[in-house]
């Protein structure tokens, strides 16, 4: 194949808040603009900042940076514990503005998303998407306030729109399209296309492959057979060249919770009622995906760096609260009780697409069904955890519920059950 690149009009436009939790906070107390602020799930002194502010990020400190570390590189720095409140009404805004544009929109995290307006091009959105993207900008602080920002991308393709919107933060808007790729390309590291990692780049470095403009000039047989020796190679040759390749729907592999402990910790008391909260979540999660396991894996983090790791497939298929619990608890009670737990979680996996909507020979099977299908739709309907385990209501004030980044299918769920 020696394809050249895609002269089609580009419409796909990405749309990535700034530095969102942050902003947000900024936006919700005016006391904090113009000031270093990192955001972090739960304040201990094992927490990491999951994001921060352009300030601080100005300062050095980057997502994933420990608040040790963090109160070092920027003493002045405020730490926050995540609000969830406010981030699901900025994701609920957003996706309104964005929908208003084009039915085929595509939320790839909390605060960031594409509009596809294949379609809509010759009715409905007929002028240029430079406007558009300036117009939902303008959108954006009218309706959530003036602080908030956007980053907008616009090319023929998820890659290059995500590329484009990330050319110029904060506030940005770019265009990607085949007359100046070149020349956007000529001013990039590897390490700056979406998706490149530093062992992708070493692999490409090992083919003779330094720059992005060296990367769009390889062969697809050589990217194919040589530097990622599978399909992949074949689709990074189209992704760079402006060809969609990313529409389509992955295959989930794992549905699962983790948290960190406030404080490290051996006793059951204090254990068990948050691991039970994060087999609930999961159970829920699962159900929501409309799928069921078979597979659970159950890990900890010890206070001395030591990690436990018990997994197990199990005859048949689980989905219930009470079926994923039981099954966590007999693999988590094999820690070494010795030991002090930095933190822990769990995962599902082996997934395949639930059956309760078929009637069982088996009433045990059915009362379980039932069961399940009263409890949530009680939840869904009072919100939050209505009805939930005796252990998990007494300790739900120390369980707080995360942002959950990636897919937004779990967040979808959260702003539903608010």
């Amino acid at each position: 194949m020696n394809l050249g690149l895609n002269t089609e009009d580009p419409n796909v436009m990405h749309i990535d808040l700034n530095s969102c939790f942050a902003t947000v906070e900024q936006q919700a107390h005016p006391s904090l603009r113009g000031k270093p602020v990192g955001i972090t799930n739960r304040v201990s002194p094992n927490c990491c900042i999951i994001t921060c502010s352009y300030e601080a990020k100005a300062l050095g400190v980057k997502v994933g940076t420990r608040w040790k570390d963090a109160k070092v590189i920027a003493p002045n720095m405020i730490l926050l514990e995540s609000d969830p409140p406010k981030y699901t009404f900025a994701y609920e805004k957003l996706l309104h503005i964005m929908k208003s544009y084009s039915p085929n929109v595509k939320m790839k995290s909390i605060d960031e998303g594409i509009i596809d307006f294949h379609g809509t091009r010759e009715n409905i959105n007929t002028r240029s998407l430079e406007e558009i993207g300036y117009e939902i900008k303008r959108r954006l602080k009218e309706d959530m306030g003036i602080w908030m920002k956007c980053n907008v991308g616009i090319a023929p393709n998820q890659f290059l729109a995500k590329l484009a919107a990330g050319l110029h933060k904060p506030d940005g808007l770019d265009y990607i399209d085949y007359r100046n790729l070149r020349d956007v390309y000529a001013k990039l590291t590897l390490l700056d296309l979406p998706g490149i990692n530093v062992h992708y780049e070493a692999r490409l470095n090992a083919c003779g492959i330094f720059t992005p403009l060296q990367f769009l000039d390889a062969s697809e047989d050589l990217l194919h057979k040589h530097v990622f020796k599978s399909i992949v190679g074949s689709q990074w040759y189209k992704r760079l060249r402006g060809y969609e390749v990313d529409g389509k729907p992955t295959k989930m592999s794992l549905v699962g919770r983790q948290h960190v402990l406030h404080q490290s910790s051996k006793d059951d008391d204090y254990l068990l009622p948050r691991l039970q909260f994060l087999a609930q979540t999961t159970a829920m999660k699962l159900r929501y995906r409309n799928v069921e396991a078979r597979g659970l894996i159950v890990w900890a983090r010890m206070d001395t760096g030591e990690a436990f790791v018990q997994r197990k497939m199990f005859k048949s298929t689980f989905y219930s609260d009470q079926a994923i619990w039981e099954r966590t608890l007999f693999l988590f009670n094999q820690r070494p009780r010795h030991m002090k737990i930095r933190c822990f979680g769990l995962s599902c996996y082996q997934l395949t697409p639930s059956t309760r909507n078929q009637m069982s020979f088996l009433d045990s099977v059915n009362r379980e069904s039932w069961l399940t299908e009263a409890v949530d739709e009680i939840n869904d309907r009072y919100g939050g955890f209505a009805i939930t385990y005796a252990n998990v209501g007494k300790e739900g004030q120390t369980v707080k519920q995360k942002i959950p980044f990636g897919g937004t299918e779990y967040f979808n769920l959260l702003c539903k059950r608010a």
